[in-house]
């Protein structure tokens, strides 16, 4: 009877460090996840100041976009949480936007080798942050449900794992854009 408590607690001490190194896995992905879209965000701050001087040259009159271009590409460097950075990083893909429109003005720009290397270079990053993002939301969910359902809440409990929170699309990006045909 002894022999049988005995091998009935080693399994049960096995099952329990099983579950708890799969919460710590779990949690280990999600901030894996987040290193990534890190390291997006930092290639795209180092693309930034290249492709403003190339935009400079043609559009000197622009020094605004340039000047909060530069003010959020800080913010996004400077930023101490995950959503701090997402917040700093969705005002500057807009400003981005911007800059490539005010590019269109210029139609020499627009054929500038550089410029186009630059504007795909960007593209390329910024679906690259896209999908980093996907991963982290995703990874994120799978961590956040080890935590919640049984038997791995017991362990997440006694050990103090935290839910991960997700990366949410802001509030003014959610709405359908007006399409028009007015001419």
């Amino acid at each position: 009877m002894a022999l049988i408590i005995v091998v009935v607690i080693v399994v049960l001490i096995l099952w329990g460090i099983a579950l708890y190194n799969g919460l710590v896995r779990s949690r280990m992905q999600t901030k894996e996840s987040w290193s990534q879209i890190d390291v997006q965000l930092k290639r795209r701050n180092d693309l930034i100041p290249n492709l403003i001087e190339t935009v400079k040259g043609y559009a000197a009159y622009e020094e605004k976009t340039f000047a909060k271009i530069t003010e959020l590409r800080q913010q996004v460097a400077d930023a101490k949480t995950p959503a701090e950075a997402m917040h700093a990083s969705n005002a500057l893909t807009n400003q981005l936007s911007n800059l490539i429109a005010v590019a269109e003005n210029y139609p020499d720009l627009k054929a500038n080798n550089s410029f186009i290397k630059l504007q795909d270079e960007l593209t390329n990053t910024e679906n690259k942050i896209a999908y980093s993002r996907q991963l982290f939301n995703t990874t994120t969910a799978n961590y956040n449900v080890k935590l919640e359902t049984f038997p791995s809440n017991l362990i997440a409990g006694m050990f103090g794992f935290k839910p991960s929170q997700f990366l949410e699309t802001p509030e003014e990006e959610k709405d359908v854009p007006k399409v028009t045909f007015d001419f």
